[in-house]
């Protein structure tokens, strides 16, 4: 039987620290994320710990009474611990070289089967359908998991929030971008 887990990276945050809340408009945007997912039959929610992963999901679950999972599987990739002033291109070279690791950072290849355990994890626990709350760079590495076409431009172009559906069966897999930006739309 078939699987459809949504990969949803977070709405717009203050900033990138652990901690760092949803803006006025990332809240107004995960209200709208809820109107989107609402009614697709989503039977557990797992997200970053993170914070703005949390509140991301948080109008979801609320709609939909579920509780939120958190896993730190879905954390953010730290690129590097130390202040790369060209961290952009660090972060494309990471795209290319799935096993460029930088100081106190993860490699895209450590990163990706962290996540791939995870996701794993929650396809075995016999839903059918789940939504994964996460990251810009994680979730990209995710969707190169499964479609070598996803990398650095891929990246580039998520919006805050995106979401992509997984369509999951025992001999196949395939990923479909499914967020239009209604926060575009007023």
């Amino acid at each position: 039987m078939g699987k459809q887990i949504y990969l949803i990276r977070h709405c717009q945050a203050e900033g990138q620290a652990p901690d760092a809340p949803l803006t006025e408009k990332g809240k107004k945007d995960a209200e709208k994320l809820a109107d989107f997912l609402e009614d697709k039959g989503i039977e557990m929610i797992v997200s970053s710990p993170y914070l703005r992963a949390v509140q991301t999901a948080t109008p979801l679950a609320e709609r939909l009474s579920l509780e939120i999972q958190t896993d730190k599987r879905f954390s953010e990739r730290v690129l590097s611990t130390e202040d790369l002033p060209d961290w952009l291109d660090c972060l494309k070279a990471t795209f290319a070289d799935l096993d460029l690791k930088f100081k106190g950072g993860e490699s895209s290849r450590e990163a990706t089967r962290r996540a791939m355990d995870a996701l794993h994890h929650y396809q075995n626990v016999g839903l059918t359908r789940f939504a994964v709350i996460t990251h810009g760079n994680l979730l990209t590495l995710m969707l190169h998991h499964f479609d070598k076409s996803y990398g650095f431009e891929a990246w580039r172009n998520l919006s805050n929030p995106d979401v992509f559906c997984l369509f999951t069966h025992p001999t196949d897999s395939c990923i479909k971008r499914i967020w239009q930006d209604v926060s575009s739309n007023g």
